[in-house]
């Protein structure tokens, strides 16, 4: 069974920037589909961004778009998310998830089977 361990997360200021890392200890990443998503207080998970492992694609949804950027190391089994000018609205849980196959097939929570516990991102002065 695929286990996925995000971390990173923390107190930030407006503006500022964190990467969130997401590994396993006993699979290996590059073979899998990783997707970022958040779930704010009282909110729906949200997708953000997602990389294949087929061809390295990377998709973003628009809340993503010009501010994150999700990548992978396959040196360090490791796919990450970039997030900068980070504002108090991307206060929230984010997971990393994989799902069947190599490529990133639909950007929603429902497709995706395998979920880490998540690390908690707080944008504040």
């Amino acid at each position: 069974q695929v286990q996925l361990v995000e971390s990173g997360g923390g107190l930030v200021q407006p503006g500022g920037s964190l990467r969130l890392s997401c590994t396993s200890s006993g699979s290996t990443l590059n073979n899998m589909p990783i997707g970022w998503f958040r779930q704010a207080p009282g909110q729906e998970r949200e997708a953000l961004a997602c990389i294949s492992s087929s061809d390295g694609s990377t998709h973003y949804t628009d809340s993503a778009k010009g501010r994150f950027t999700i990548s992978r190391d396959t040196a360090k089994n490791a796919v990450y998310l970039q997030m900068n000018d980070l504002k108090p609205e991307d206060t929230g849980v984010y997971y990393c998830a994989t799902e069947d196959g190599t490529v990133c097939t639909r950007m929603h929570p429902v497709v995706f089977a395998i979920w880490g516990q998540g690390t908690q991102v707080t944008v504040s002065l």
